[in-house]
């Protein structure tokens, strides 16, 4: 993140100095060495010359009127030889970062490509931006703010939690908490971008606890998690907004993939209210498996549609998706427990 906000801030002037080095290509200096003794007025021509040729080009350049004009240009790339390490312990145990050690260790090669200007600028860009980029400074940042501001979140807590026993599989699950316990009390941990206070960083667990409780984990992991929350199931409302609001919901993500096959589908008010009561039902009578519920019942919706979207014709290809289509796809199979245990 810290690496990002720092690409922004340096874009601008990365742009700039690609957009020079592009104008250098594709209008190469002019040797005025040899004016310079005997006929300064002409090297002041030239000078001149050269410093408005360059402005038109630039301004060709922005409008895109050279797009299609191929240029070469020389760009660093850098083998990495593949090395296979077996090993007792873990990679995460090592402490290094073997490609950043590679790195270091190998020379890099440049190589010359010819390539159109709208991908040379890409190119180019990306290098000045990389040049740009005060990578000491941005991982002192980071690790400032992982230490003051980090939040990290442990999901599936109950796998770890089991009742005291001498033998089997919770001797391991206690020892994977003890081995946390540390980190989320506060300690110093090693990274690849140095060492990282875990005092302040505020640790969020969370679980289904479907067979194991909360009180079945070691008291002193208990105590690392005094503030302790219970979640409500997904409700008809919740899964509404579910299928609308996120910028990846379902629907969203089956407008898209259809589209690629040249249909049109849209979702109308009152089917994504079915779906998402059609969902609630079945998570009721069955296991909830909340928000997953919507992509099992969307695909049951749609699989005739992505079926036999290639071989569609034109007329066919604008869908909407209604209540009534929904409840003909899921009526039978929800009346049918033993049948929808199997296909929702």
């Amino acid at each position: 993140m810290a690496k990002d906000e720092e690409r922004a801030r340096v874009q601008e002037k990365a742009y700039e100095m690609a957009e020079e080095r592009l104008l250098d290509l594709l209008l190469p200096p002019v040797a005025t060495a040899g004016y310079a003794a005997h006929d300064p007025q002409r090297l002041q021509q030239e000078r001149e010359l050269q410093k408005s040729t360059r402005e038109k080009l630039r301004t060709l350049l922005r409008e895109g009127k050279l797009d299609d004009r191929v240029v070469e240009i020389e760009t660093t790339e850098q083998k990495m030889p593949v090395v296979e390490i077996f090993s007792t312990s873990g990679m995460e145990e090592m402490d290094l970062n073997i490609k950043d050690m590679f790195a270091n260790i190998f020379p890099k090669r440049t190589k010359r490509r010819s390539v159109k200007i709208p991908e040379a600028q890409k190119i180019l860009s990306n290098e000045e931006t990389q040049r740009l980029i005060d990578m000491d400074k941005v991982v002192k940042y980071a690790v400032e703010r992982v230490e003051q501001s980090g939040i990290v979140f442990i999901d599936e807590i109950d796998k770890i939690a089991g009742r005291e026993s001498g033998h089997g599989p919770d001797v391991s699950r206690e020892g994977v908490q003890r081995d946390l316990l540390p980190i989320v009390e506060g300690s110093t941990v090693n990274t690849k971008y140095g060492m990282v206070k875990t005092d302040h960083i505020l640790f969020i667990a969370s679980g289904a606890f479907h067979v194991a409780k909360p009180s079945d984990l070691i008291p002193e992991f208990q105590g690392r998690f005094p503030i302790r929350v219970e979640l409500k199931s997904l409700g008809k409302d919740d899964f509404i907004r579910i299928l609308k609001e996120p910028e990846n919901a379902l629907t969203k993500q089956y407008t898209a993939l259809l589209e690629t096959e040249g249909i049109k589908l849209k979702f109308t008010e009152d089917a994504v209210a079915e779906i998402a009561g059609m969902a609630t039902i079945v998570n009721d009578r069955m296991e909830n498996i909340g928000a997953r519920r919507l992509h099992t019942i969307m695909e049951r919706i749609l699989d005739d549609i992505s079926f036999n979207a290639p071989d569609m014709v034109a007329a066919e290809k604008e869908i909407i998706i209604d209540a009534k289509y929904v409840r003909e796809k899921l009526s039978d199979i929800i009346k049918d427990e033993d049948l929808s245990r199997y296909i929702l």
